[in-house]
């Protein structure tokens, strides 16, 4: 059982703003969420990705933080209005070239003979990796907000497709509840 500090949290609104979210109070110096290739597979499911377990490396789990860390600085890059770090962009791009599987090709053999050549099946990994890399491209040109919540203990980071881009918590059942909390625990006890 994870603690509440250390507990997976789907509330980023995007599957790449949930990978971000793996590494958790980046304002209080960030505490590790993908801890090994084991954490990493178990991630990747409830997310819902299939990979399972025995394909994820340590490998993967180095892919996985590098591409958090280069989605993180991009979309905050992209909602300060300043341009995104080349190798960031990079990144995440070779990410995103994984996308979708090859499509078979055609081989001619030395006699003339047509042949069906189908490439070997994708890294299911780098797979979910290029799911998460384009979900990024496309959080970050769009039209949509990235947001830090504003809990002073929080830190998560959301996509916020209100319509007047005026949400402030990652989740209302945790961060917005204790907050409207606090803040009618002070109206009520200076009265």
């Amino acid at each position: 059982m994870r603690s509440p500090d250390t507990e997976w949290v789907f509330d980023g609104g995007r599957p790449c703003l949930d990978l971000v979210n793996t590494l958790r109070s980046r304002h209080l110096g960030g505490v590790e969420l993908l801890t090994g290739p084991d954490a990493l597979a178990e991630w990747l499911e409830l997310a819902g990705f299939t990979v399972g377990a025995a394909s994820v490396t340590s490998g993967h789990l180095i892919a996985a933080r590098a591409l958090r860390e280069a989605v993180d600085k991009l979309l905050l890059a992209v909602a300060e209005s300043k341009a995104p770090r080349p190798a960031d962009v990079q990144l995440i791009n070779e990410a995103a070239a994984a996308a979708p599987p090859l499509p078979p090709r055609l081989r001619v053999e030395r006699g003339g003979e047509v042949r069906r050549e189908v490439p070997p099946p994708p890294d299911p990994v780098a797979s979910a990796f290029a799911v998460l890399a384009v979900d990024a491209i496309e959080l970050a040109a769009g039209e949509a907000a990235v947001r830090i919540c504003a809990a002073d203990d929080c830190g998560l980071r959301f996509c916020d497709a209100s319509p007047r881009r005026t949400r402030q918590w990652c989740s209302m059942a945790r961060c917005g509840n204790r907050a409207k909390a606090r803040a009618h625990y002070a109206r009520t006890k200076n009265r």
